[in-house]
């Protein structure tokens, strides 16, 4: 009997890679990755090889022996273990493309451990998520921006023109400010920080995510240039709608 699929999803997840990667290392589609994990095709020699090489492992090792059992345990349960017991916090990344993917694979520990991670020492202990965002509805915040986000447990932690990324069945992933109204109860306001884009709501119970942003990562080439005058008009703006938002939730 051969474990080569098996195999190679193990070697693949112990190196972080994503299916994608691990076929441009292999100079093979992606495909015939999912193929070989999934056991509907055998790697050929040549792919075989490549991979005792990468690993540094004999092919008897590769085909013959169950790699993760050889490792003391899942592979999942061992990661997800590392990652509690890490100082630093580990934060998954959500890019546009896999936008749509997530939306449908968020509450998926399998998917969610297929996203690519990286850490940032200076987060408290908590549940962070990056997500990259598109558009000109957060200036200044620009487009391209990776919105780094402590998932809200619950709705009584939300606090007014605080900044999340919001997951929802019916708007997808958002980056905007909440304001919550007091009349409209289970309902929340979105605002953008742009005021050309005019706020809206979602019910409470089309929300499927809430993260806080707590740090934004940008290009320094993305960063625009404002002068006094700009700035000035998008101030007053700004205080335009913070009032009519005081008086309309007071």
């Amino acid at each position: 009997m051969s474990y080569a699929g098996k195999n190679l999803r193990y070697l693949r997840k112990s190196r972080n890679w994503t299916q994608e990667e691990f076929a441009i290392k292999l100079n093979v589609k992606r495909s015939l990755i999912g193929a070989y994990e999934e056991e509907r095709a055998e790697p050929k020699l040549e792919v075989l090889e490549l991979i005792s090489e990468l690993f540094n492992l004999s092919l008897d090792e590769l085909l013959l022996q169950e790699l993760d059992k050889e490792k003391s345990g899942d592979y999942l349960q061992q990661r997800r273990k590392l990652k509690m017991g890490s100082d630093a916090a580990i934060v998954q990344f959500v890019p546009i493309r896999a936008a749509a993917g997530y939306m449908a694979g968020y509450a998926d520990p399998d998917f969610v451990d297929e996203l690519n991670t990286f850490t940032l020492p200076m987060l408290a202990p908590g549940q962070y998520r990056a997500f990259e965002i598109v558009g000109d509805s957060m200036l200044p915040t620009p487009s391209g921006s990776v919105i780094v986000g402590e998932k809200v447990e619950r709705m009584d932690e939300l606090k007014n023109n605080n900044s999340y990324v919001v997951l929802s069945r019916n708007e997808g992933i958002v980056y905007k400010r909440i304001a919550k109204d007091k009349e409209a109860k289970n309902k929340l306001t979105l605002i953008s920080d742009n005021p050309i884009y005019e706020p809206y709501t979602v019910s409470e119970e089309d929300v499927l995510e809430i993260w806080k942003a707590v740090y934004i990562l940008q290009k320094a080439s993305a960063v625009p240039r404002w002068d006094v005058n700009q700035l000035a008009g998008m101030v007053n703006n700004l205080q335009e709608e913070v009032i009519t938002l005081k008086r309309r939730f007071a």
